[in-house]
């Protein structure tokens, strides 16, 4: 039971660093091009990662401790989890310049209908709690988000997309997570979609380097702290628990990101966005209540593991 509230509580923590990177990715949005971005973003987590590995193999060497960090399941982990990154993060930034945060906000945080969804398929359990959880939680998410009349353009196809692939990135992360290190795992993601990234940026954007300079400091925060931190924080957060929990925890990186914009940009929320955001903290709570009422077929006895 404690081990559940700590990776919920590592959830947690990611959700709030995404929510409150909702500042500084708006600030380089029109600034840089978005595969140039994404490209300096994993650069600054590769490198944040990098220094963290080799402090742990040094303090392990002094103790030592042997660990063999790099295998065959991390190599193939940390490459599908970062080809899957590199496609949603890029489909997310181009989409959100082309269309109201809001409503990108909402539309990227459906990967909570998606992830159940895709779990069944897994065996995964699907409990009566987690299904109310989820409703209520889209519910808040669209009170939170959507305040105009909801219409679908082809960017917001494109933030559709970037969901569907960021729940099959979910799915990933829980299936190398027990297998590998953690750590590498995030490190070898990052490194596959940074280059990848950096490919793009080079063969099909202007790359200007007093605007990169302009917005250093939003990029170090999405760079160490949006990338290298949190989705390390998720990737720990995912190993041995259920996906669809998580992926509940982490949506709401849409409230902390009205949040984000209320203290730091001074907008003011609405009565209708209070209320989405009671929504969402009630279906993360009603989330972690244990009911044992399943609605699917039987877990496989692996998917304790």
């Amino acid at each position: 039971m404690k081990n559940e509230i700590g990776k919920s509580a590592l959830a947690l923590i990611a959700a709030i660093i995404w929510g409150l990177a909702f500042v500084a990715q708006s600030e380089s949005a029109n600034k840089i091009g978005f595969f140039t971005f994404n490209a300096i973003r994993c650069i600054f987590a590769f490198i944040t990662l990098l220094i963290v590995v080799c402090i742990i193999t040094i303090i392990n060497k002094k103790k030592k401790k042997e660990m063999k960090l790099i295998n065959k399941s991390v190599i193939v982990g940390g490459t599908i989890c970062g080809i899957l990154l590199f496609i949603a993060t890029n489909l997310q930034q181009y989409g959100i310049t082309h269309t109201s945060a809001g409503k990108a906000g909402f539309i990227t945080s459906l990967y909570i209908v998606i992830v159940p969804i895709l779990g069944i398929f897994r065996h995964k359990k699907l409990t009566f709690n987690i299904i109310i959880s989820v409703l209520l939680a889209l519910i808040g998410l669209y009170f939170l988000c959507i305040s105009d009349e909801f219409y679908i353009s082809r960017y917001d196809l494109m933030i559709m997309a970037c969901a569907f692939i960021f729940s099959f990135h979910i799915i990933s992360v829980d299936y190398f997570s027990s297998k590998v290190d953690c750590i590498m795992l995030s490190l070898i993601q990052f490194f596959v979609s940074g280059v990848l990234s950096t490919l793009f940026a080079t063969t099909c954007e202007s790359i200007e380097f007093s605007n990169i300079k302009a917005c250093i400091w939003p990029l170090l925060y999405v760079g160490i702290l949006s990338s290298a931190v949190a989705y390390t924080l998720q990737i720990i957060a995912q190993k041995g628990s259920n996906p669809t929990t998580i992926s509940i925890i982490l949506s709401l990186e849409s409230v902390f990101s009205v949040i984000g914009g209320l203290v730091i940009l001074h907008n003011l929320l609405t009565l209708r966005e209070y209320f989405g955001c009671a929504l969402m903290f009630i279906a993360v709570i009603f989330a972690q209540i244990p009911i044992k009422l399943k609605i699917n077929k039987k877990a496989s006895p692996s998917d304790d593991a």
